[in-house]
């Protein structure tokens, strides 16, 4: 297996181009989405619609149709995974959104704060149902093993980020565990998935699978810094959100670690405690500290490392367009702003 290979940014495609190149696939995953919104209950295809005309680059299903033609797969299964994996994203949208009281998502009320908590949370466990159901009748007992065992790790995950809401102890360790597997496992599968697809090597299957979660734990990283340094409309949701929410993430959790002085802990402590309660003026005070101890910087830092391991994986296969393709969206996930 070639170790090193020269990563010239000169060559490299730009995002749009990436996105171009399987534009015709992305549409057919979008149409599929919507195919199996239909229901005879109103309000699932209602709900349903309004969430997935709420934009979102579809980043998951493009990692899983990219994945599959890398493996030279020529079918068009890929399609129907495609939007799976968008419909179990989707269905954690919804889950999250109650669980945090979030108002906004994409720059748009939340469906709960429109529909109501129960609706979001119905019509989430519908689109987890209706994933499932898509699997079960694909027949890939490979695929829905592998499914089967991702969401199981994301609702671990969810449950452990839901324990230490507000908790200013949580570790570096712990966080990254969170987020491997909220985050970093369904984008793991979705690369995994392309591979089985194309029916490559179990090595290069493992490769893909390891360039899927070490980009997602990246993803995150980058959301976590994107949360305190974005501006409101291009984030699609307040500054500071998580701060109010109560989620300690990683730029906070470095700043805590490296800040001695009492009244600037006890300030960042407040912060946690009160959330949506705390005022503005001192979120901006928050926010300084962040930058102040590099929090930002050190998070950054921290994703470049998980891009560069997700990016070696990749090391095992040819150069192609696709290859080229997967490399632009790794660079995109850390360089992007918004």
């Amino acid at each position: 297996m070639e170790t090193a290979r020269l990563d010239s940014k000169e060559d490299r495609m730009e995002i749009n181009e990436v996105y171009n190149l399987i534009k015709v696939d992305l549409d057919k995953v979008e149409q599929e989405f919507k195919k199996h919104l239909n229901s005879k209950v109103y309000l699932i295809t209602k709900l349903g619609e309004y969430v997935m005309l709420s934009g979102g680059k579809r980043f998951r299903p493009t990692m899983l149709v990219l994945s599959s033609k890398l493996c030279g797969y020529k079918g068009d299964r890929h399609i129907l995974f495609g939007s799976i994996v968008e419909y179990i994203h989707t269905a954690t949208l919804l889950h999250d959104d109650v669980v945090d009281d979030a108002k906004l998502r994409r720059g748009q009320s939340s469906a709960n704060s429109v529909w109501g908590n129960g609706a979001s949370v119905l019509v989430g466990d519908f689109f987890f149902s209706k994933s499932f159901y898509l699997m079960v009748k694909d027949s890939d007992i490979d695929i829905l093993r592998i499914m089967s065992k991702t969401t199981t790790f994301m609702a671990e995950g969810e449950v452990l980020q839901l324990l230490k809401c507000s908790d200013i102890e949580t570790t570096e360790d712990e966080y990254i565990s969170v987020v491997s597997n909220k985050t970093a496992s369904l984008i793991s599968a979705a690369c995994q998935i392309g591979a089985i697809l194309g029916k490559v090597s179990k090595e290069k299957e493992r490769a893909l699978k390891d360039f899927g979660f070490n980009l997602g734990i990246a993803f995150q990283l980058m959301d976590d810094c994107l949360d305190y340094t974005s501006k409101n409309e291009e984030l699609g949701k307040a500054i500071g959100n998580d701060l109010k929410e109560g989620k300690v993430t990683l730029p906070l959790i470095h700043t805590l670690k490296q800040c001695s002085n009492s009244n600037e802990r006890g300030l960042i402590i407040k912060a946690v405690e009160e959330g949506d309660m705390f005022a503005e003026s001192n979120l901006t005070e928050v926010v300084d500290l962040i930058k102040k101890y590099k929090g930002i910087d050190y998070t950054m830092s921290l994703a470049g490392k998980y891009l560069d391991k997700a990016k070696e994986s990749l090391n095992i296969f040819d150069d192609d367009i696709f290859h080229s393709a997967l490399l632009t969206v790794a660079d995109y996930v850390v360089e992007r702003r918004f």
